[in-house]
């Protein structure tokens, strides 16, 4: 039956068709054989239509009038576990899981669906009851019935990110934008995007035309593990690109290494290959020389919490030379971020590519870190054009400005973590729901009734009203235990603004401090 084809038509009949053809016979006076013809419908099956509906007038006390009415119109599905409506609903509850970032896996699907026919006496086979889950035929059937649903490779997704992206804030960030809007008059020129992206020296094969029916198949790559090498980049919102800042794993930077980059490209070196707080000043440097802001036309520049962008020295350069400096709320890049909306993602593949052009030209060669200035310069292009630039500002609301650019669906990753503050009872704080992975285990001994397994007929006479999130509720974090001591926590903020600014000093002075009792102590214990 998994492979089953229909050979014939019949039952297909849409009902609103049927119900026309009804209401034809019994209110215009219009034939049987007449009327089936007109409706390409076999004769008898009007006819029986006919006889139900003329029935159900004589029932009903008060008849619309020229309106037929047919509760069920074709073969019905006598097999079927679940109604029409309870098949909905499981649709419906695997759309929300899958938005708040818990989807379910096949397997999984097919234990809450014997768990969902358990709890509601629902008639299913007896196989479930031995595997403790819905079969492999079910839930082919179950895709098919539902087109909205298909199976997707999910792009793993931090707790962090999913919980940081609220309406808070981005309401925050958004907040801010337009404060600084204001206050400079900003054209899309004058709005650019910071961040830096790590490129590696070892490339992810593009696939390849090869002989069908091979189960091993290789791509000559230069190593085993590759040498990253950090890039800094900066666009503006008409597409504008500033030429980029390259960061290599070594103790000293000579000028040599970016001499195949592309034009006006600059570097530094550090043994770990990471933008640090010195790093970061040089390119504020580099970012001015390209940029040209100046008092008639300031510049807003946007980029992340990360602690090398807080440096005061480069902070106070920014400020003098007419920049401003907007942090995007912590953790929040990936939905807020230009550079990462539409251009970071491009310039892998296109490195990729251009890392496989290069291996095939350079047989018997490996790719050090020196080539990557080179292979940037083939693919920046492409990946950081006006279009792809400019969609990114688009997409994120920030030019044009529009704080309206996410839905609802974008803010459901947080929905886990949407708690309310702890209140002021001393209870202990419980759960309001099961985590997903407790509730799939728990949800058998649960739902499966104590007594004997029930016959079809029994089940069937005890059906109840149970939706899948009384099955297995969406996961939800605990209530807030209150506050605790932890470093300070980032948002959104013009760091260029004297309160925001002083804040940093005073954070670093403290990081000081704590620096110096805590080596003391380690002199004091040696």
């Amino acid at each position: 039956m998994r492979t089953y084809r229909r050979t014939s038509e019949r039952g297909r009949v849409p009902k609103e068709t049927m119900e026309m053809a009804c209401s034809r016979v019994i209110w215009d006076g219009k034939s049987v054989n007449s009327t089936a013809k007109v409706f390409n419908i076999p004769m008898k099956t009007l006819d029986r239509y006919v006889k139900k509906a003329k029935a159900s007038l004589e029932t009903n006390p008060n008849p619309s009038p020229n309106t037929i009415h047919l509760e069920d119109v074709g073969y019905r599905r006598i097999r079927q576990v679940f109604t029409d409506e309870q098949e909905k609903e499981l649709s419906d509850y695997l759309k929300s899981a899958s938005d708040v970032y818990y989807g379910l896996s096949p397997p999984e699907v097919r234990k809450l669906a014997y768990e969902y026919a358990a709890k509601c006496g629902a008639n299913y086979p007896e196989n479930w009851e031995e595997k403790k889950m819905a079969g492999e035929d079910w839930f082919g059937g179950f895709m098919k019935r539902n087109p909205s649903l298909s199976l997707r490779s999910p792009e793993p997704t931090s707790l962090s990110r999913a919980s940081s992206f609220n309406k808070h804030n981005v309401g925050l960030f958004f907040t801010n934008l337009k404060t600084v809007y204001e206050r400079l008059k900003l054209g899309p020129g004058d709005i650019w995007n910071m961040d830096e992206t790590g490129l590696t020296t070892v490339q992810n094969p593009n696939r390849v035309v090869a002989r069908r029916g091979v189960k091993q198949l290789g791509k000559m790559t230069s190593g085993e593990r590759g040498t990253l090498v950090t890039m800094a980049l900066a666009v503006s919102a008409t597409g504008n690109v500033v030429p980029p800042f390259f960061i290599f794993p070594r103790v000293k930077y000579y000028d040599h290494f970016v001499s195949n980059g592309p034009p006006g490209s600059i570097g530094d070196a550090n043994p770990t290959g990471w933008m640090t707080e010195k790093h970061f000043v040089k390119f504020t440097k580099h970012f001015v020389y390209h940029a040209r802001p100046s008092k008639e036309r300031p510049v807003l520049l946007l980029l992340d919490n990360h602690i090398s962008h807080l440096c005061i020295e480069a902070l106070d350069y920014l400020k003098q030379n007419f920049v401003t400096v907007l942090s995007f709320p912590p953790h929040c890049s990936h939905k807020l971020q230009p550079l990462d909306r539409t251009v970071y993602g491009p310039l892998k593949k296109y490195v990729n590519a251009a890392t496989d052009n290069w291996m095939a030209c350079n047989a018997g060669k490996c790719v050090t870190i020196y080539e990557i200035p080179g292979l940037v310069k083939t693919a920046l292009p492409h990946a950081a054009s006006v279009s792809n630039v400019v969609s990114g500002f688009r997409v994120t609301g920030i030019s044009p400005l529009n704080d309206l650019v996410f839905t609802e669906a974008d803010f459901a990753g947080a929905f886990v973590t949407d708690r309310a503050e702890p209140s002021t009872s001393k209870a202990p704080a419980q759960p309001q729901s099961l985590d997903v992975n407790q509730s799939v285990e728990q949800g058998s001994s649960k739902s499966t009734p104590s007594t004997a397994p029930q016959s079809p007929e029994e089940r069937t006479r005890t059906q109840k009203k149970v939706t899948p999130s009384d099955v297995r509720p969406l996961p939800k974090a605990a209530p807030r235990q209150g506050a605790r001591a932890s470093k300070r926590k980032r948002s959104s903020a013009i760091y260029t603004d004297s309160p925001e600014r002083k804040a940093l000093v005073e954070a670093k002075k403290q990081r000081r401090t704590a620096q110096t009792s805590e080596k003391k102590s380690d002199q004091r214990k040696a």
